[in-house]
Parts: structure tokens; sequence; C-alpha cells
């Protein structure tokens, strides 16, 4: 029988983390370390340096969900280990995927729901240059049978942020974005009307911009591109970019026109992870139906084990998301989505009132007419003693991140405050923020700032 003697190994057994050998010095940054550490000892280190993050729940500039239920951590921490793009190995995963996309078909109203083509993405960026990149293969055959050439393709848009202009520039598409004029922050159907021509691969309605967080007007867009076809013969298809009002619209506008009930909408993009209120990493594109995505698109994978039809920028991918996605499509139903909703839209327009009764402040967005947020500016004749960017690095101080930012090219005058109202942002949270916010005005007030920061030097939010 072996011999053990504790002598060997006391002086670890009870050592406290913090007076460890491993922590006592400062491990490597940018290279891997030659040996080998306690899990433990590099968890706290992990742990430690994560610390310095802010707080999300406190983070009101981002769209993406901040709060899950414990049942989703779970579900996410049980599918780890699934590649959703091996549907061979995961096939009940798959078909999760499958239903997803079926129940986002009926919700948007697809003239067929059981029989449309969609998938799941990384997020709604991703799920944009799909449906992109369906509408140039498409017009690109229609070119072509008319004998005409396909190499000026143009895509008509509003104030949009980064993806499409990724898509624009990785695609060699010229995006032709309807720039912010006065008060008019969104497209409008004459905007829209002048800039279409014969390369006009689609138009591409927002609802939910992300600059104002408005609706742009899908149904009157469409209207006008009847019109416009009725007198020019040009047919020009929608693609609606529902990155945030895709999972807000359906439940608390039904009536609200700007699906697949208008004929003119091909396709239609989302972000689970936003106001789906699923896990970070899902998004979803779903087409009216399958003639609208060219086949030759579609790629056929049969390396994994079986034969896999697959359409994506990306591949091996987890699928926690999407059964996160999933259960809450089971768990809340249309009632659950709407409750969640409406009490952030109340939320966000008793911010908007009590915001305005500071009296230095003018209400861009109040809550009505988009998303669950509101935006607002300095009152130009007023002189605070600081501008939005101060007050956006002041505020950080107790944790609050909120995205304050210049407006795109035609209106870069107009500096707003933006505060995204998301499931888990409570009445309780809210009356905390105005406290905040009026103790940084008080300070402000005593101590004014001589030279105001820009968005540079405070954190103020980048759409770029």
């Amino acid at each position: 029988m072996p011999l053990h003697y504790k002598s060997t190994v006391e002086g670890k057994l009870f050592d406290d983390i913090y007076a460890s050998t491993d922590l006592s010095v400062s491990l490597p940054k940018y290279k891997i370390p030659k040996n080998e550490q306690s899990p433990r000892h590099v968890y706290q280190v992990v742990h430690d340096e994560l610390m310095l993050d802010g707080n999300s729940r406190q983070n009101l500039a981002t769209f993406c969900q901040t709060w899950m239920e414990p049942e989703i951590r779970q579900l996410m921490d049980e599918c780890i280990d699934k590649n959703m793009i091996d549907k061979d190995e995961y096939p009940q995963s798959a078909e999760i995927e499958s239903r997803c996309v079926h129940m986002l078909a009926d919700l948007w109203n697809a003239p067929q729901a059981t029989k449309t083509l969609g998938c799941s993405t990384t997020g709604s960026s991703e799920a944009a240059m799909l449906g992109g990149m369906a509408m140039k293969w498409r017009w690109r055959e229609k070119m072509e049978e008319l004998g005409k050439p396909a190499d000026k393709p143009n895509l008509i848009c509003g104030p949009v942020q980064v993806c499409w202009h990724k898509f624009a520039r990785y695609w060699d598409v010229e995006l032709r974005e309807i720039p912010m004029e006065g008060d008019r922050l969104i497209m409008t159907p004459e905007e829209v009307v002048k800039r279409c021509d014969e390369n006009t691969i689609g138009v591409v309605p927002t609802l939910g911009v992300t600059f104002t967080c408005q609706y742009e007007p899908v149904k009157a867009v469409s209207d006008a591109l009847d019109q416009l076809q009725t007198e020019t013969g040009l047919d020009i298809p929608i693609h609606v970019d529902g990155a945030s009002g895709g999972f807000i619209a359906p439940f608390i506008e039904p009536e609200l026109l700007w699906d697949f009930r208008l004929p003119r909408v091909q396709s239609i993009n989302a972000s689970g992870h936003k106001f789906g209120l699923a896990p970070l990493g899902v998004g979803w594109v779903v087409w009216r139906s399958e003639e609208y995505l060219p086949q030759d698109l579609i790629f056929e994978v049969n390396y994994l084990g079986g034969n896999m039809p697959t359409f994506a920028l990306n591949f091996s991918r987890p699928g926690g998301q999407i059964v996160a996605q999933y259960y809450n499509f089971l768990r809340l139903g249309i009632e659950g989505y709407r409750k969640i909703h409406q009490s952030c839209y109340d939320t966000a327009r008793y911010l908007a009132d009590q915001i305005e009764k500071i009296g230095i402040f003018d209400i861009i967005y109040n809550g009505r007419g988009g998303i669950p947020a509101m935006s607002f500016c300095l009152k130009p004749e007023v002189s605070p003693g600081f501008n939005l960017f101060d007050l956006s690095d002041r505020i950080r101080s107790r944790g609050w991140q909120i995205a304050a930012y210049a407006m795109p090219a035609e209106r870069e005058d107009l500096v707003i405050m933006r505060i995204l109202v998301r499931h888990g942002v409570s009445r309780d949270l809210a009356d905390l923020l105005l406290d905040d916010l009026q103790r940084c005005i008080a300070y402000f007030t005593k101590n004014p700032m001589q030279h105001g920061s820009g968005s540079e030097e405070s954190s103020g939010f980048s759409h770029g």
C-alpha cells in the first residue's frame, strides 16, 4: 500500500485563492503561458477582469436583451455543445429552428406560412444581408432576361445602421440612403420614389430606426411603389428591416400594415436577441414564398453526415439561442409578449414625460410611433453648463450607459440622447435613473463645463 504524507500538500490545501502562487504574479496577457494553471485560479482572474465591464442591465444604449429567465440559462447550458449547422447529428434542434421560422411566417402574415422559406442567423445584420443578397440575385436575373446590363445595382433606404452600409460595400451595391432633413428624420414615400430607377434592387424601410426609434411608413412606401409601377412599369420589391419592430408591432399594433399582408413585401429580417427576448446571437430572415429566394444561393452540404441545404454567411454556430427563442414563443405566447412590450412602452413614455418636466430638454421621440424607447436633446435656448456628451459621461459614474450621439449627414448639428427600454427595465429602475439624472444636472449647475466633451472624449455612443 502506498504511503501518503499530508505534509507534502498541507501548504496548499487551505490557501486563500489570492495567496496562491498562481495569483501572486501577473499572468501573461498577450501570449499563451508555458504552464497550466489551476482552473479555480484562472476562473477567478477572468472573473475579476470582467468586473470592469459595465453592468449590462444598466446599459440603456443597447437594443439587445440583458435579462433572461433562469430556464433560458439552463437551456443555453444544455445546448452549449450543439452545432446548429449539423442538422443530421442534431435533428431535433433543426426541427425547432424550422418551427420558429414557420411561427414567424405566421406572425408576419405570410400567405402560406407552412410553405415559406427562412432561416436563423447570428443576428439581424446577417439576416439583413441575406435578404439583400436575394434581392440582388433576383434583380440580376431579371436584367439578364431583358438583355440589359446588371453592373450598377442600387438599394434605397432611410437613415440606417452600419449593416446596410456593409452590405452595399461588400456586395458592390450603390446605397441610396435618404438623408435626414429638417424635422424629417426618416424615409418618406416621396423621397423613395425620387431615387427609384430600373437598377433599384429594392427598398428597405426600417421598423424602428436606430437613430430615432421610429417606424418608417412601410404601407405608404408600398402604395407609392404600386403607383410608380402603374406609371412606369418599374416593379420594385420591399425588404423590411424589422430588427426591433418585427418582434413588437405584431403584439402591440396588430392592425399596422407593414408585413406580408402587403404584396410588395418579399422578405423580412428581425433580431431575436433584441425584442424577441432571446439571448445574444440569433436573428431571423423569412421570405414571402419559395420563389423569392434564388436557388443558386442555397448550398447543399453533405460532409457532416446528411444532405443539408444551407444559406448563411457563416457556418458552425451554437444552437442554444434558437432553442431559447422557441422557449420564449411557447412560454410567453401572444399574450406574454404583449404584456412585456406594453410594460416597456409605459415605462418609456413615463421617462419621456418626466424628463420633459425637467425643463431643459426637448423630447425628440416619446415612445409613440416606434419601439419602446425615448430620446431628447437640449433646448437650443438653454445654457445648462454641459452638453449631452458631458451628461452621458457623468451619468456613467452611477453605472448608467446612455447613448449620446450626433445625427447622420445633413443633421449632424442635432445631438441627442436615447434611452432604450427593454424587458427588465422596471418602473423602479426608471425612477432611480431619473434621480441620478437630476443629480448630474445639479452637479453641472455647481460645476459648469468650460470646454464641453465631444463623442471621442466622453463615453458617448457610436453607431459605427
